[in-house]
């Protein structure tokens, strides 16, 4: 097993020096950089030293050389140094990718964004496997029964109807009718975990964006673990562990759910990078300033290092999941050896 994940470690490295290069390249060559921005009083030769200054005059490959460094070796000291204090090289005078909309270091701004996204998004990536899998098992152990025909009927809602539909229907009913939740997520609201009243506060508004994105990963996991649970139960295995008398409990949780959630797992590695990119109407929606709404502001201001970082921390997200999926395979069924 460990050399299995060194080794995929290393191929890791080389697919996202593939995918760093080609981010890179797909954004550079685009149309527009940062004096497109500067008023069209300003003469022409501030443009060019403005361009100038900051490296857009030089070779492609020592721009690409410069952004690299920035990202993969300046930020990750920036951060190392900001935990502990410490100060190694030039701490001063390191340069970091600067965003070109905000002036300011683009990875600080997604420090910034990034514990937004991981309570809503997180919560609700949590809350729908842990319904999605039981739901799933049960739908298929009991097939065609009234829980499995409701079951079905709740996730293709689930599934089918849009973010954009559900986020201003739950907000229409329960914060403008009822009152009872707030209409936005405020994002200066710091949790104080000794505070009850901050802490209620901050439940009270994650339920909605939670509520969505865990009827929609619910769904999703959901109609994966009933098709694995039904392919499973015709093995051979299932059989063989019956004819020993074990119950069904034990037929069901040490056999048939833990072959199961393989492919759901499978799903699950490929759905969290997914899905900070898939947070972008719900941040939208309930004006949650998480990554989701950083990368399209972005996009739309053409501030080209703010997403170039993003989507290379994507890319990471997503080598990085199917590295974790690889070895849980081991872990659920022994059958699936690495030697």
């Amino acid at each position: 097993m460990l050399r299995f994940v060194i080794r995929r470690l290393l191929l890791s490295v080389l697919s996202l020096f593939a995918i760093s290069v080609i981010v890179f390249l797909l954004l550079d060559l685009a149309p527009g950089d940062p004096t497109s921005q500067i008023p069209l009083t300003v003469p022409a030769e501030i443009r060019e030293q403005i361009r100038e200054s900051l490296g857009f005059n030089d070779p492609m490959p020592q721009r690409y050389g410069n952004w690299a460094q920035q990202l993969l070796i300046n930020e990750p000291l920036h951060l190392f140094e900001k935990a502990t204090g410490a100060c190694i090289g030039d701490c001063e005078e390191r340069n970091r990718i600067i965003s070109w909309s905000s002036r300011s270091p683009a990875m600080d701004t997604v420090y910034e964004r990034l514990p937004q996204t991981l309570w809503v998004l997180g919560l609700g990536l949590l809350f729908g496997f842990l319904l999605a899998v039981p739901i799933g098992t049960m739908q298929a152990y009991k097939q065609y029964s009234i829980f499995d025909n409701l079951g079905t009927i709740i996730t293709l809602l689930g599934y089918s109807v849009p973010v954009f539909v559900i986020g201003p229907l739950l907000i229409w009913l329960f914060s403008v009718k009822l009152g009872w939740l707030p209409t936005f997520y405020k994002t200066t609201h710091d949790v104080v975990f000794f505070d009850w009243e901050s802490i209620w506060f901050q439940i009270k508004q994650l339920i909605m964006p939670v509520t969505v994105l865990t009827l929609f990963n619910a769904a999703t996991f959901g109609r994966f673990t009933r098709g694995s649970v039904l392919e499973n139960l015709n093995e051979s295995y299932v059989r063989t562990a019956r004819s020993k008398g074990l119950s069904e409990r034990s037929v069901l949780g040490r056999h048939v759910v833990r072959n199961s959630v393989i492919p759901v797992v499978t799903l699950l590695a490929l759905q969290i990078p997914g899905i900070f990119g898939g947070a972008i109407i719900t941040e939208n929606i309930f004006r949650i300033n998480g990554l989701g709404e950083l990368l399209l502001g972005s996009i739309q201001r053409a501030d080209f290092p703010m997403v170039q970082s993003l989507v290379f921390i994507f890319a990471v997200l997503v080598v990085l999941f199917n590295i974790i999926a690889d070895v849980l395979y081991g872990i659920l069924d022994p059958r699936i050896r690495y030697d």
